[in-house]
């Protein structure tokens, strides 16, 4: 990032530039002139200045491009902004990270995951040298094949666990093994190979699926990167209570992410979904009328509507939920509605039609691409056959 830049905005995603006109932005909405990690945080008080009290200033730090975080005391006052690469200190030797969120942005982070006041963060060094970096990236080189190597190990000693990701420090003294595993695993054997084989401190981790999900990466079922790999930090438990209020079939393979567990986005839209079934009433599966008894089909949860049909006719019935709780306390006051008609919603808004601003292909075009193929296939025979004459 140039000096002019720099002093200009103190954020990155605010320094991105395209032709001094707009900001670009950064992942995959834009070609961004910085190189932002891909679970990089907006700082939207970095314009405010807040009273230190004479307190050294925690700055958040991720590693392997934003898979892991951690929060550090700037101790030296470096001139950090975010994006820019420090050395941090580590239990064994220094590592190397990228500052992700700084200012009074960290100390509420700090606050949220409740960290003491009392307790000792690690400090800042410095920003790195070029022999850092070389150092560094010779590091990261080794990751791949460190991790075939030790899921070659893992299988000729029979261990019930697989190695999801192994991550070297930056100054490549010391490598974190990933690994998933249902029960307990006593590895101490593999860490004695591994120690002999790649000359470094050894560091086993257990994670579950949705942080190896996470850490692997990958294209969800709707087009876009998995949120466990772009901003989800945070895993909160899904059940399939949560697809039920969604009116969502009961497919394990739908519902299922590429960690194998329930997708996280069924919890997105879950108390919208919630706040508006409170108005429809309980225990209305079936209505009784003196046509016959009237089954509940569906529930249009956003357009408010019930669908009753009965066993003999063909023809369902649209009632709005105060009309099917009006229909219930009538037949609890044995008093039977004769049919549902005159309870029934006659006309359907007409849905709101939205202009394809994707690009996505319709039916109706393949169709008429398709009939344009088999004219032309059929005028072109037609030549033939008269030249042929």
């Amino acid at each position: 990032m140039c000096c002019e830049k720099r002093e200009l905005f103190d954020m990155s995603c605010a320094g991105c530039l395209t032709n001094n006109v707009k900001p670009v932005g950064c992942k995959s909405h834009g070609n961004c002139l910085m190189s932002c990690n891909k679970k990089g945080t907006f700082d939207f008080l970095s314009n405010i200045s807040f009273p230190q009290n004479g307190e050294a200033e925690i700055v958040q730090v991720s590693f392997n491009k934003g898979s892991r975080k951690e929060f550090f005391i700037n101790e030296g006052n470096l001139d950090l902004i975010h994006g820019d690469e420090v050395i941090v200190s580590a239990q064994y030797g220094y590592d190397y990270g990228e500052v992700s969120m700084m200012g009074e942005m960290a100390r509420l982070q700090v606050k949220k995951y409740q960290i003491k006041p009392d307790a000792e963060l690690r400090k800042i060094l410095r920003k790195p040298t070029v022999l850092d970096r070389e150092r560094y990236e010779k590091a990261k080189q080794h990751e791949k094949s460190t991790m075939l190597k030790t899921r070659l190990t893992v299988r000729k000693l029979g261990l019930q666990m697989k190695i999801g990701q192994v991550e070297y420090q930056g100054d490549g003294k010391k490598a974190t093994f990933y690994y998933i595993a249902d029960g307990r695993v006593d590895f101490r054997e593999l860490i004695k190979i591994l120690a002999s084989d790649f000359h470094v401190k050894i560091e086993m981790r257990q994670i579950g699926a949705r942080q190896e999900a996470g850490k692997v990466g990958g294209i969800g079922s709707c087009g876009r990167e998995l949120c466990c790999s772009t901003w989800l930090t945070n895993f909160k438990s899904v059940s399939t209570s949560a697809a039920r209020y969604q009116q969502l079939s009961i497919n394990q393979s739908k519902l299922s992410g590429q960690c194998g567990r329930l997708k996280c986005c069924l919890n997105y839209e879950l108390d919208a979904y919630i706040d508006a079934l409170n108005i429809f009433p309980d225990k209305a599966d079936t209505l009784h009328t003196k046509e016959g008894n009237a089954h509940l089909l569906k529930i249009d949860v956003f357009g408010e509507l019930m669908y009753y049909i009965f066993p003999e006719k063909n023809k369902y019935y649209r009632l709005k939920p105060g009309k099917v709780k009006q229909i219930l306390e009538m037949n609890r006051n044995n008093n039977i509605p004769a049919s549902l008609d005159d309870f029934e919603v006659k006309t359907i808004e007409k849905e709101k039609e939205y202009e394809d601003v994707v690009g996505q292909i319709s039916l109706e075009s393949l169709n008429r691409s398709a009939k344009k193929q088999k004219r032309r296939k059929a005028k072109g025979k037609r030549y033939r056959k008269s030249n042929r004459k």
